[in-house]
């Protein structure tokens, strides 16, 4: 288990939300400096977004179905 993905797991479910809810925000930005023709400085920012959006998405639904890890 890598030590992003520990350090998120002991998180409660409440801080997960709330960091989720600042990574989409994140996303939606760097989206949108794409959409208006800028280039982005760092484009693998919007590749990790998503990966860390789908990691909290994964361990908030573990956590509801109480899977233990």
């Amino acid at each position: 288990m890598g030590k992003k993905l520990a350090a998120l797991r002991d998180n409660s479910t409440e801080e997960l939300e709330s960091k989720l809810l600042d990574l989409k925000g994140e996303l939606s930005k760097e989206k949108a400096l794409v959409a208006s023709g800028t280039r982005a400085e760092k484009p693998s920012k919007i590749r990790n977004a998503r990966r860390q959006i789908a990691r909290i998405l994964t361990i908030i639904g573990q956590k509801k179905r109480g899977v233990k890890s």
